[in-house]
């Protein structure tokens, strides 16, 4: 982990897509998905309270390797260092987006779901890159494809993944991850039924770990 800045992406087979609502709720889930196996969470900038919920995991869940994503800008970006962020994600990449993972030397997935896009991003140093959406852009069959011009590149797939679909993207030899918010439905987290989400995570480890003992994933 310390030679390649994406090796905290062993930790874990998924990475809960967190959006939090309830700046209370922030702990108590994160707990619970790394209770169930899940050490690699990240959280979206997508609420008001995303930064201090994202602060409080860092401080109170020191096990979990948590991240920022919907990271647009450079000023999200910042906030979401401040905040504690390991890593951030991006649907999408920009020069600004680029230039803030250099200056902080933090790991960027900057979103790439083209060839152009791909080459943009390879160009500028980045091999690991986010494919959102997935379902819309092509889905494990596209990532597939890239793997043929783009051999080094690996992929974090999100974007209608969930148990169903997940061992179609986990089995390529290019994924290093699949993002996803399934384990942690909506109705459980109003809830606060934190076991069935911790449940849901193991859930999410066991079919991995499945998936690896068949032979279908690295």
């Amino acid at each position: 982990m310390l030679n390649d800045p994406y090796g905290f992406l062993e930790l874990s087979p998924v990475i809960p897509v967190m959006v939090i609502d309830h700046e209370e709720d922030a702990v108590p889930m994160a707990e619970a998905l790394v209770d169930g196996g899940l050490k690699i969470l990240e959280v979206t900038l997508r609420t008001g309270c995303a930064l201090n919920a994202l602060k409080a995991i860092t401080e109170a869940v020191p096990e979990a390797c948590v991240g920022a994503g919907t990271v647009c800008n450079a000023d999200d970006f910042s906030a979401a260092i401040e905040a504690g962020a390991r890593f951030v994600v991006s649907p999408g990449q920009s020069d600004a987006l680029f230039g803030m993972s250099r200056k902080h030397g933090t790991p960027l997935l900057p979103g790439a779901v083209t060839a152009s896009e791909v080459m943009t991003a390879v160009a500028a140093g980045f091999n690991v890159l986010k494919f959102f959406p997935a379902s819309t852009s092509g889905g494990a069959a596209a990532i597939k494809a890239l793997g043929g011009p783009f051999p080094g590149i690996r992929f974090v797939p999100t974007g209608g993944i969930s148990p169903k679909n997940y061992a179609e993207y986990a089995a390529l030899d290019n994924v290093t991850a699949v993002g996803g918010s399934w384990m942690i439905p909506p109705e459980k987290v109003q809830a606060r039924d934190w076991q069935a989400i911790a449940q849901l995570a193991t859930d999410c480890v066991t079919a991995a770990e499945s998936l690896r003992a068949s032979g279908g994933a690295k």
